[in-house]
């Protein structure tokens, strides 16, 4: 069965014929073609598919796109400002955040909600939070320390 899922993702309204068992971040990557949110586990386990929807993180593998009708979604292609990076991802830039990218998506987006929640997070509930995310390349120390430095860019920003 197929229905048409209408909502707002990065500030643009948008509209999809889909099947009713499409998860959103199916009916991101292949409806939309925003690749940005990555497929890693399809079980919610590594964090690879964190988008934003009505301001909450949430792990669009486990959320229908039908349950996303209306919704204001923001996923990590909405993030910076034409050729600017948002200042959490130049942080992530700055301090060596990164190595493969598979997880950025995902830690940048996990990340904004904490400071959203917690503006001058300390190391260990940068660590807390990012428990439902997984690096297989970095060992976490310098995504910690670019989402501190990133929380502090956007606090120096307010």
């Amino acid at each position: 069965m197929t229905v048409t899922v209408s909502m707002t993702v990065n500030s643009k309204a948008v509209s999809a014929e889909v099947e009713t068992r499409t998860l959103l971040v199916h009916y991101l990557r292949e409806s939309l073609r925003l690749t940005g949110t990555h497929i890693g586990c399809d079980t919610s386990q590594c964090g690879a598919c964190v988008v934003h929807v009505n301001g909450e993180s949430v792990k669009s593998c486990t959320m229908l796109a039908v349950q996303a009708e209306g919704a204001e979604v923001l996923t990590v292609e909405g993030l910076a400002n034409g050729d600017e990076l948002h200042p959490m991802q130049e942080a992530f830039r700055q301090n060596h955040g990164l190595q493969c990218g598979f997880c950025t998506p995902g830690m940048l987006m996990s990340a904004l909600d904490l400071v959203k929640n917690n503006p001058a997070p300390c190391d260990r509930e940068v660590r807390e939070w990012l428990e439902g995310n997984l690096c297989r390349c970095t060992g976490y120390q310098n995504i910690v320390k670019s989402i501190i430095a990133g929380a502090a860019a956007m606090a120096a920003q307010s």
